[in-house]
């Protein structure tokens, strides 16, 4: 059989694709080179602001070790994305914050992959959209069921 007519290949190449559009989209914008892990924790805070975020709910969140996540946030507090403040409850406690930077970078992110998401729904019609995402909800569930 052609690789081509491979399941996981098509998969693997739809994949890449689509992270070379988004790199490509957020490279356009001049945006910063944020590593994936340092992204994820910026959508994280962002989706919790208002909420007090500690260090250990970073580590609980992302199944990291505590030393790990340290590593992370002082690069990021370097970085001028994030800043870490005392809590008058526990002054060994570190309320974790995005800076604007942070905030700016994140909202600019989002509207590249809905932009990379238009692309990709380019001339699909609605069925066809539907069939799709049933069948990669299908073929989810068979890898999920291995484990």
């Amino acid at each position: 059989m052609d690789r081509r007519e491979e399941i996981g290949f098509q998969l693997h190449r739809l994949s890449r694709l689509t992270k070379r559009r988004v790199d490509r989209e957020t490279h356009a914008q001049g945006e910063d080179q944020i590593s994936g892990i340092q992204g994820w924790i910026i959508g994280y805070l962002y989706e919790n602001q208002g909420k007090d975020v500690f260090q250990r709910d970073l580590q609980a969140h992302f199944s990291v070790r505590r030393s790990t996540v340290t590593g992370l946030l002082q690069l990021m507090e370097k970085k001028g994305l994030i800043t870490r403040s005392s809590v008058a409850q526990d002054a060994r406690l570190k309320k974790i914050q995005l800076t604007p930077r942070a905030i700016q970078h994140h909202e600019r992110i989002v509207a590249s992959i809905q932009s990379v998401e238009n692309r990709i729904s380019q001339g699909l019609t609605p069925q066809e959209r539907k069939t799709f995402l049933s069948l990669c909800e299908k073929i989810a569930q068979n890898l999920e069921g291995e484990q």
